[in-house]
């Protein structure tokens, strides 16, 4: 009888790499995800496909690129020529999105049981997709005084900060999980992403404006309306929408390197939660048995190039951790020269689970690599609000899309990413580019869009 590796997926939301002892940074205090990467494989380059929270969610349980995936709407249920639709509080009875076999249900299939905890942020509810259980938020981010559902069931607010509450939960669930078959859990943990003020004080005064070191790309008067974007992160919708008068004032003096330093200390408060889920593996004699996978749904541009938050083609909105640990892997490796993304996940966990990879997925699985077989020097397609785009090892190149979603004639942006880590000089009028704008080009006629009339 074939044993099936057990799965979790830990999913930050809004997190990039840079700042990670296991990327080259020494300015967080990530203990457990710098014990993670010393135990298991870590890819040197991995990004999002699309760098919004709803399309990437929807990337990796679909295996599908956000076009074909969602319509390649953004965080909207949908789009038409006339208004955006935005997701409500939860999702929404019915599958206009994800219409083919997702992972959940793939694995499911299989004997797998699958529970979902944390951000969902996907259209459809988690037992439409394949999830036999779940607790999920409210859309809208808050870290105290959030709401969930759990199952379906009538709304209730647990007391305390919502990333104690989901590792509880997380800890429930490997306590009490249904016995005698292999699980997968997708755990998302919402944190760094805003309310960035609205953490324990433990983590919102762990790190002080005077210990950022910036980005070399970042100039704070190129930002533009900086006092609304810093009340954005520092207080997300309860800004934003309701106006509350506590968010409408910033700290005296608050800059750049304020802002960064609260983003710090809730990436290290996220860090603890990647703890507990660890120390509840091994306090349930699970720990190697299972494929634990840690990654972000996309970064955060924090001031780079004057940008703020996600959605561009640059590597700060783009790159995300990629962490594996697990049986068979080859712990304390870092896989260079190879760009890995969200799409790969898909075909990567059924390979883990010894099933077949649905040929409706678009991403090629990443296990051989994480057992220290040959870099295959892929590159990944990505795709923002207005440009599609190749990132390889050593170069991003993104055109253009006109209103007809069509590619435009020439490369809109090119980053030679060795020589300008940075991405300061746009080479796109001076590189000779034939050669990725014809693959480019290609990918464009083989992905399908969903059609938007299946959203409506």
């Amino acid at each position: 009888m074939r044993v099936s590796t057990n799965i979790v997926v830990c999913m930050a939301d809004q997190m990039r790499p840079f700042e990670l002892a296991c990327y080259g940074g020494s300015a967080l205090r990530t203990p457990h995800i710098d014990k993670l990467a010393e135990d298991g494989v870590v890819w040197d380059t991995a990004i999002t496909n699309y760098p919004v929270c709803l399309p990437a969610r929807s990337v990796l349980i679909s295996g599908q690129h956000n076009r074909t995936a969602t319509g390649g709407v953004a965080n909207i249920k949908f789009e038409t020529a006339s208004n955006r639709i935005f997701m409500p509080q939860y999702p929404e009875l019915g599958r206009p999105h994800l219409i083919n076999t997702t992972l959940p249900e793939c694995l499911g299939s299989a004997g797998y049981y699958c529970q979902a905890i944390g951000k969902w942020h996907i259209h459809s509810w988690p037992h439409e997709v394949g999830f036999d259980a779940y607790t999920i938020p409210h859309v809208q981010h808050a870290n105290s005084a959030q709401i969930y559902s759990r199952n379906g069931g009538p709304e209730f607010s647990p007391p305390g900060f919502n990333v104690e509450f989901e590792a509880q939960e997380v800890e429930n669930f490997l306590r009490n999980r249904p016995q005698g078959q292999p699980f997968f859990l997708y755990y998302n943990i919402s944190p760094p992403h805003g309310p960035i003020a609205d953490i324990p004080d433990e983590f919102l005064h762990m790190y002080g404006p005077d210990d950022i070191r910036l980005r070399e790309n970042v100039n704070e008067g190129e930002i533009i309306d900086r006092d609304h974007w810093y009340k954005v992160y520092r207080w997300d919708f309860r800004y934003y929408n309701y106006r509350l008068p506590h968010t409408l004032t910033l700290p005296s003096g608050y800059d750049i390197r304020h802002l960064t330093a609260e983003y710090y200390g809730a990436v290290s408060w996220m860090d603890t939660a990647v703890g507990n889920l660890m120390a509840s593996l091994e306090q349930t004699d699970l720990l190697d048995k299972t494929l634990v996978l840690f990654l972000s749904d996309h970064g955060d541009n924090l001031g780079s190039h004057g940008l703020m938050q996600k959605g561009t083609p640059n590597d700060e909105s783009l790159r995300i951790p990629l962490i594996m640990s697990g049986p068979t892997l080859m712990a304390g490796t870092k896989v260079h020269g190879s760009v890995a993304s969200i799409v790969d996940i898909f075909p990567t966990l059924m390979e883990a689970a010894g099933l077949p990879v649905p040929p409706h997925c678009h991403g090629q699985s990443l296990l051989s690599m994480a057992r220290g077989r040959e870099r295959d020097g892929r590159s990944a397609f990505f795709e923002t609000p207005d440009y599609s785009g190749l990132r390889t090892p050593n170069t991003t190149f993104a055109v253009a899309r006109n209103k007809d979603r069509q590619l435009q004639a020439s490369p809109s942006i090119v980053f030679d990413n060795q020589a300008d880590p940075f991405q300061t000089q746009n080479l796109c009028k001076t590189a000779d580019l034939d050669r990725l704008y014809q693959r480019l080009a290609e990918l464009d006629q083989e992905l399908p869009w969903l059609h938007q009339d299946s959203t409506v």
